[in-house]
């Protein structure tokens, strides 16, 4: 057993020899190496699961996190090292259906197939066969029916996949991946599109399958969810195991230590630079529209506020029209003093609005095209005139915007598809901060990102206030929203408090589940 690892799960049973016996690893693997061309993934890098646990995987992007997943599900053979499940080699990997039996994956971006209804992406290619080998549907409706049933998953397997939401579209995916026989689950990030709620949903199911005898690796950026719901905990950081402890053991100050390589760092107290004396970056008054109703609110230049709501809270629509991706119904809206076209992201562009959405990749970016090309999508009159574009303009500007935002990339030709994901999200900040824009719009900017690019992009919002830029945060992570000057919190499509930064967390966040702590 390595150094800190623990037994999770039945107790040892004595030998016919005395000797005390513990039930195999779920998994173990052991001086895993991983080469792409030159790029070492996995170097000598190993863990162990217990039977009955929750182990969280943590580390930075590129630590070599999302390597290990894919040689622990068989998509990737490993150069050097040894994977074992119940003390059992692993499948061969043309084997798949070995393979679904031993270990399953929860991606961060749903494998569920939207056009077709839940049951047929429960049975995809295992259909019940009736006579004459045509697919009985009814049967296939009734196995849907019964493994929902089985493992509490309350969805109509008749409903078309597309019509559920990112919690009920998780939960099938689990039901999926335990109706092959797997009791082994990881999960990847998959509380980075739920909000509070849906977290706490989501912990209270994994709770009841770790009592029925499944077994999770838990990968988060989230550090708190870690010590929410895990038992153990492992970190990679540079393609190299770090440690693996149990979580009451690890202070969180030695946990981030881990990831980074060096001490947790303090964020300092930052001094407002927000300018009342000018025309305020954001303006809007009695903003009403299909999820929110009669908001009003400024942003000053230099000023950071946040919008803070559960979902369904309105928060994430009224920056998407804020930025032109939706229309209110009524009110005013004016960015920098300009009243934009409503429903007109060029229009807000043009206003003086730069924008990171919340799904960097649908939203975000597109993935093969060059990392210029993605930080200067937004600016062709920067880099070109009369319908013709520079190259070298081009180069100069995203060149400048590497260097500002520390995008780790051989160079700006780079496809955005090969970056990690924190240099993802540096490329999205990168193009809404082209323009020099004069109000900041964003829409949860670190979901996804690991410790240190966040520390990094939170940095990079500070100092553009610090230039007179009004910046408006809309985001259910506390983190984001610890820097703001005031943070406005939104219940059912209403803003309902206004709190001042110095704010304690279970106050914002009972004020965003709409609990009253005073009654």
């Amino acid at each position: 057993m390595s150094d800190g690892e623990r037994v999770v799960g039945p107790a040892p049973g004595p030998a016919a020899d005395g000797r005390i016996l513990a039930d195999p690893p779920v998994v173990e693997a052991t001086g895993i190496v991983k080469r792409f061309g030159p790029t070492v993934a996995l170097d000598g890098a190993r863990i162990t699961i217990r039977p009955g646990e929750t182990h969280a995987l943590v580390g930075r992007n590129g630590a070599g996190k999302s390597t290990l997943v894919s040689v622990l599900t068989g998509l990737q053979t490993p150069d050097e090292g040894t994977v074992t499940f119940g003390g059992d080699p692993a499948p061969r990997p043309a084997d798949r259906d070995a393979w679904r039996r031993r270990v399953a994956c929860v991606y961060q971006k749903s494998t569920i197939i939207p056009t077709l209804t839940v049951a047929e992406n429960l049975f995809l290619n295992r259909h019940a066969a009736a006579r004459g080998r045509l697919i009985s549907w009814a049967g296939v409706r009734r196995r849907a029916e019964e493994l929902l049933t089985t493992w509490s998953v309350d969805v109509d397997p008749q409903t078309p996949a597309g019509d559920l939401d990112v919690e009920q579209r998780q939960f099938v995916e689990i039901a999926r991946a335990l109706s092959f026989g797997a009791r082994f689950i990881i999960l990847d990030e998959p509380t980075a599109q739920l909000d509070a709620a849906a977290i706490n949903r989501l912990f209270d199911r994994i709770r009841d399958l770790q009592d029925q005898g499944v077994t999770f690796l838990f990968i988060s950026h989230h550090l708190q969810e870690v010590y929410e719901i895990c038992d153990t905990v492992t970190v990679f950081r540079d393609a190299r195991h770090i440690v693996t402890a149990p979580v009451a053991e690890l202070p969180r100050g030695e946990l981030v230590s881990a990831m980074t390589g060096e001490a947790a760092a303090r964020r300092e107290e930052r001094v407002s630079s927000a300018d009342p004396g000018v025309t305020p970056a954001l303006s809007v008054h009695g903003m009403s529209g299909e999820t929110y109703d009669d908001v009003t609110f400024r942003v000053a230049a230099g000023e950071i506020v946040g919008l803070a709501g559960a979902s369904g809270s309105g928060r994430t629509e009224i920056a998407e029209t804020v930025v032109g991706l939706l229309a209110a119904d009524s009110g005013d809206l004016r960015i920098a003093g300009n009243r934009p076209r409503p429903g007109s992201v060029p229009a807000a562009l043009a206003a003086g609005a730069g924008f990171v959405p919340q799904d960097r990749h649908h939203q975000g970016f597109v993935p093969d095209m060059s990392i210029a090309d993605n930080a200067t999508l937004s600016v062709p009159g920067r880099i070109g005139s009369n319908g013709f574009l520079s190259h070298a303009r081009r180069d100069r500007l995203a060149g400048s915007m590497i260097e500002r935002l520390a995008i780790k990339t051989p160079g700006p030709d780079l496809p955005v598809s090969a970056l990690s994901g924190g240099n993802q999200q540096k490329v999205v900040m990168a193009r809404a901060l082209a323009d020099d824009p004069r109000l900041l719009v964003l829409i949860n900017p670190t979901a996804g990102v690991d410790v240190r690019s966040k520390e990094f992009l939170l940095g990079k919002v500070e100092e553009t206030a610090q230039t007179g830029t009004g910046v408006l945060i809309a985001s259910d992570e506390l983190d984001d929203l610890r820097m703001c000057d005031r943070v406005l919190v939104m219940f059912q499509g209403r803003v309902t408090s206004e709190i001042a930064r110095g704010w304690h967390d279970h106050d914002l966040v009972a004020a965003m589940e709409g609990v009253d702590l005073n009654a």
